[in-house]
């Protein structure tokens, strides 16, 4: 025969009320029992009846149980008190940033020459001096830059320069070597020519011709 299901709500006849409670109290015990030895299980189990009288199981000491119990509720209340407040400064500062960020955003349009007629003297007299003292910064940037760039230019400049006097002395020796070469040959030349007769004789050609053998 199939049991049917039982349902979830009080009994009202008073014998078999009593009846269901000793016997379901009875399987409660039994099953903290075996969930507590099978499982290595810290179990504490507190039951009252209804008409006041005390029933408990104990895997280990009830007192012990109990003040851990007490223990891991604080831990749990404190750490969601925590994550509460942590959550309430996490908004808070979400509230803030969004505030700087629209203040940012106002002043950026300004600067940029938007929603002025909504500015006074004031606040058009200030943002004046930002873009003034924004100006300097930027030429004051820009001649360093200019400057740095100048430097690097002569620097390489100079090496460039060196570099070719280098050349330029590499170059310049062959040549004097060469100048010294042609003018040793070309006083040479000059003595050979100095041996050669240079006297000029006027007359008829045999005479000339018997003077030389002459003087051979």
């Amino acid at each position: 025969m199939v049991r049917g299901k039982t349902e979830m709500r009080r009994i009202e006849n008073a014998t078999s009320r009593q009846v269901t409670f000793s016997k379901r109290r009875s399987g409660l015990l039994k099953k903290a029992f075996e969930l507590s030895v099978l499982c290595d299980a810290e179990v504490g189990l507190i039951v009252f009846s209804p008409r006041g009288k005390l029933y408990e199981f104990s895997s280990a000491s009830m007192q012990k149980t109990i003040e851990r119990y007490k223990l891991h509720v604080e831990d749990n209340s404190n750490n969601t008190a925590a994550a509460e407040h942590d959550i309430q400064q996490r908004k808070q500062e979400a509230t803030s940033m969004a505030k700087k960020i629209e203040l940012l955003e106002s002043s950026k349009r300004k600067l940029m020459g938007e929603n002025l007629p909504s500015c006074s003297i004031e606040e058009l007299h200030e943002l004046e001096n930002q873009l003034e003292r924004s100006i300097r910064n930027i030429r004051g940037r820009k001649n360093y830059l200019l400057e740095e760039h100048i430097s690097k230019l002569k620097e390489q400049e100079r090496i460039l320069l060196e570099e070719n006097a280098a050349l330029r002395q590499q170059l310049g020796e062959p040549l004097l070597n060469a100048s010294a070469s042609k003018e040793a040959g070309s006083s040479d030349d000059t003595n050979e020519h100095t041996d050669v007769e240079t006297d000029l004789y006027i007359g008829w050609p045999d005479r000339v011709t018997s003077k030389c053998m002459l003087q051979s």
